[in-house]
């Protein structure tokens, strides 16, 4: 991982709230993914600074085991035009953790990079954390995920 300071921004995207425990993540996140895909979402957000897709995880109550929002969406200019359904978030920026992914989404190559992220003692600040998926992801045997882990 390396340590990164990024500058605020904002992101505009579908929400759902859920948590880690009972594989209830594991459920909802996947199913976010698919209603991202099916309304094409990107068609409704006017303002997008880039075609990078965002899976941002917010509004922790706590540490990782509990509750929090997960919103997928884009970068945008401003938080003037948010559709109506979706959810606006500005993004504080600060000290970061970035770690740089690479390989087979379908075997879970997100989902164990959280794992060991949660295993590894980063003095996270539970604020707002997020993956960036880029245009190299078409091939999901073959992709780049980039996590970003905000610090203290």
């Amino acid at each position: 991982m390396q340590k990164e300071t990024l500058k605020p921004f904002f992101v505009v995207g579908i929400s759902v709230r859920t948590s880690n425990g009972d594989g209830k993540a594991a459920v909802d996140i996947p199913a976010l993914w698919n209603r991202f895909r099916s309304e094409d979402i990107a068609a409704r957000i006017s303002n997008k600074t880039g075609n990078e897709v965002y899976s941002v995880y917010t509004d922790y109550e706590g540490d990782h085991t509990k509750p929090y929002t997960t919103i997928i969406g884009y970068a945008v200019e401003n938080l003037d035009q948010v559709p109506e359904g979706m959810r606006g978030l500005a993004i504080e920026g600060g000290a970061y953790e970035k770690q740089q992914l690479k390989g087979n989404l379908l075997q879970g190559l997100v989902f164990n990079a959280w794992i060991a992220i949660w295993n590894s003692g980063i003095s996270r600040a539970y604020t707002a954390d997020f993956e960036v998926y880029s245009a190299k992801n078409r091939n999901p045997e073959d992709a780049e995920v980039d996590i970003f882990i905000a610090t203290r």
